[in-house]
């Protein structure tokens, strides 16, 4: 796939490796320091809320600027940062807080830029494979990551864990400093061309059938498969199940693991898997019907059996997860020309990021009236709906891959 798409590659995964080790070190620091569920979901919101609110113009400039240097300098910036962190002892729980919301800030421009240039840099029949492979080197960091960085705060604390981060920003944009990536485009001159652009991004979105369709695919999908994967799996396992936690943890492994399987078979043997796309999601739906008869109270499985039946189906929901997410996103990617892709990512962006939340409130409300598994249920019959209804009217957009549709 090349010498750019490997730098690239290989730049992004030092850098999701030394943020795993950071996103469990800062969370276990500040509950050592305040002993506060509040505080912790203050952080959360610090992430979030500056990227909603600046992702519509990362993707202005990820489309006027050049992506490279945005990357590059991004990416230094952010070592930059954590090492001042580290010098000037700015580990008060409120400093951290600052530094969290302008590291958001900076991931957002970063995010921006870095999906809007990652097509160019393979061709356009090796999307797929390229996309799997980066999947597949994310997930190894998010598998590796967390148990390096419960290791590496036990050892030298949350100093130790910043110092690791910031030395992988400055290994990452050294990769990627090499990569030969040209773009040229008219700067901004005035404050409302940003304005002007995010609207130019909308309204190709909204212009294209063939894209509309995808996203509007993935929008109620992820609308609906957020709040199960979020709320409902983890209070099935520890609540209904009684799984303890580190039951709990090897069941998130094994997903992963499927999900890496899964990323694996799309780089090296499925020469086209986005024909398998509606297989894939009937698979999917088999085993989140396998999911809920465990956790009904119409099966009586001992809770080893019901573990080891999970993980297997797990490792299966992965897989598929995969094979359903790869081709997806590569779909996406080529449908959007490169002059365009800052903006119209972020929008997207956006738009799930806004979709998930309905979704995870209204579950929340929902399982103070209703069993988990009532609940799986209904998400189950409401996704069967949604995937019956594009097999039907949109079935020769999400198989083929043709924009012209």
């Amino acid at each position: 796939m090349g010498r750019n798409f490997w730098l690239f590659a290989i730049g992004r995964f030092i850098s999701q490796l030394g943020w795993a080790v950071q996103e469990v070190a800062l969370p276990l620091y500040v509950l050592d320091k305040t002993h506060s569920g509040a505080m912790m979901s203050l952080f959360v919101l610090a992430d979030v809320i500056p990227s909603l609110i600046f992702m519509p113009f990362a993707g202005v400039i990820g489309d006027r600027y050049n992506r490279k240097t945005l990357m590059v300098g991004l990416d230094l910036l952010r070592g930059v940062l954590l090492f001042g962190v580290i010098t000037f002892d700015l580990l008060d729980i409120y400093e951290l807080l600052a530094v969290q919301v302008v590291m958001a800030i900076m991931g957002t421009f970063f995010g921006a830029a870095t999906g809007a240039m990652f097509p160019d840099l393979v061709e356009e029949r090796e999307l797929e494979r390229a996309n799997s492979v980066v999947s597949s080197f994310s997930i190894v960091a998010r598998l590796v990551g967390p148990a390096l960085g419960g290791v590496i705060y036990a050892i030298g604390g949350i100093r130790l864990a910043l110092l690791i981060n910031a030395v992988s920003f400055f290994g990452s944009g050294l990769f990627e400093a090499f990569i030969r990536y040209e773009w040229k485009t008219r700067q901004l001159e005035s404050i409302r061309q940003v304005i002007e652009d995010i609207r130019e991004g909308i309204t190709f979105l909204r212009s294209s059938r063939y894209l509309m369709v995808l996203m509007s695919f993935a929008l109620f999908m992820n609308a609906l498969g957020q709040p199960f994967g979020m709320v409902l799996m983890p209070y099935a396992f520890r609540e209904v199940l009684k799984f303890s936690s580190r039951q709990f943890g090897l069941l998130q492994s094994a997903f992963m693991g499927g999900m890496l399987l899964g990323n694996l078979l799309i780089a090296v043997k499925l020469k086209n898997p986005g024909r398998l796309f509606f297989k894939a999601l009937a698979f999917n739906g088999a085993m989140m019907l396998v999911f809920i008869a465990l956790i009904s109270p119409y099966t009586n499985l001992s809770k080893w059996a019901a573990f080891f039946t999970l993980a297997g189906v797990a490792i299966l929901w992965g897989a598929s997860n995969a094979i359903i997410n790869v081709p997806l996103n590569a779909k996406i990617q080529r449908a959007i020309p490169t002059e365009l892709r800052g903006r119209v990512f972020s929008a997207l962006a956006l738009l799930i990021n806004i979709s998930a939340p309905v979704g995870l409130a209204v579950v929340g409300t929902l399982m103070k009236i209703f069993e988990a598994w009532e609940i799986s249920l209904a998400l189950w019959l409401l996704m069967s709906a949604v995937v019956a209804h594009y097999y039907f009217r949109h079935r020769e957009v999400l198989l083929n891959g043709s924009t012209h549709i």
